[in-house]
């Protein structure tokens, strides 16, 4: 967290990555550290691990591969759709190669954008932070 000279704490947002690859963590390490906002970042290499770093943080942001070792990311996006304490949290699914079937269920769970990997970038952090609750999602 923050401090102003006033000593008022000012809450730091933060991203949560959920993928696997050290490799694919480190260059969304990168996309989020040239944002505009600076942001905390935790990363987790599973579903499982990600759902516990849910329930100990408050996360302003979720980078969410696909694939992952226990479950497919898109279905994590409509486990997230459905709790009330997760919904409003920005979703953005990064994938290597994002299908048709990976759309719909992104659209059915209000993820921001679908992204292929090698086309993400600070504009879709920015935008995705910028636009409340409101979600939609782009193609790429």
């Amino acid at each position: 967290m923050q401090t102003h000279s006033d000593n008022r704490q000012i809450p730091q947002a933060t991203c949560l990555i959920i993928e696997d690859s050290p490799l694919d963590q480190q260059m969304m390490t990168r996309v989020i550290g040239r944002s505009q906002g600076k942001m905390q970042i935790r990363v987790a290499g599973t579903l499982q691990s990600a759902r516990a770093t849910l329930l100990a943080h408050d996360i302003s942001l979720i980078l969410l591969d696909n694939n992952l070792p226990d479950g497919i990311g898109a279905n994590f996006a409509l486990e997230l759709a459905a709790d009330q304490r997760l919904a409003s949290i920005p979703v953005i699914l990064v994938s290597d190669w994002p299908t048709p079937f990976m759309w719909e269920k992104a659209a059915s769970a209000g993820v921001r954008y679908v992204v292929n990997k090698a086309e993400f970038g600070v504009r879709y952090v920015e935008q995705a932070l910028g636009q409340g609750i409101r979600r939609a999602v782009h193609a790429s």
